[in-house]
């Protein structure tokens, strides 16, 4: 992606921090020169020095034939907001859109054996759902054996990592903390995030 220097996202280990707080993403894939697109939940672990991400389709999910022999983008994009020209101290300036993004590129290894992918599952459960493990351990065998043919799962290994924070850092001190101040006192949660974020490049 384009990335000025000034909105640069260096750090690795706050790029995957920030991939694992928004870790609802986008993964993208070409078909045939067309890119084909799914919104997943992500799995974003280390593993032997390697960042691996995973996930699983729908079984019926045409991006499932083309995820192993092309490199996908995964898109991490949150908190986002519009920002006012009206913080800004010269009268001919533009409005802007400030927000955070991570880019993932790599290409992705599926997962066949039923362990294996039973495996994922529980991992998933462990990260969004804890207080739902015990209820699954209880299900039958049957049951979950039945539910995994439903499914595609996948572990993508990230060769290409960039990122984005666009936080106004081309303003003011004095611009920067009118803009936090706006956004904290907004009713959305996405936009009182960013103003978190902003605070942070004071």
């Amino acid at each position: 992606m384009f990335i000025p220097n000034m909105f640069k996202f260096e750090s690795e280990i706050d790029k995957i921090a920030f991939m694992k707080q928004y870790s609802f993403a986008t993964i993208i894939t070409n078909k045939d020169n067309v890119p084909i697109a799914t919104q997943l939940p992500f799995i974003i672990e280390e593993r032997s020095g390697k960042l691996i991400l995973s996930a699983h389709f729908a079984a019926a999910n045409e991006q499932t034939k083309y995820i192993e022999a092309n490199t996908s983008l995964v898109i991490f994009s949150e908190p986002h907001a519009y920002i006012s020209p009206s913080h800004y101290d010269k009268e001919q300036s533009v409005p802007t859109w400030d927000y955070i993004t991570v880019h993932a590129y790599g290409k992705a290894n599926i997962i066949t054996d039923e362990n294996s992918k039973i495996k994922a599952l529980e991992q998933m459960i462990q990260f969004y759902d804890k207080d739902y493990k015990k209820q699954w351990d209880n299900l039958s065998d049957k049951f979950k054996k039945g539910m995994i043919k439903g499914i595609v799962a996948f572990d993508l290994e990230v060769s290409d990592l960039q990122g984005q924070k666009k936080l106004s850092q081309n303003k003011s001190e004095i611009e920067r903390k009118r803009i936090i101040q706006e956004l904290e006192q907004s009713n959305n949660t996405v936009e009182k995030d960013l103003a978190s974020y902003i605070k942070n490049t004071l």
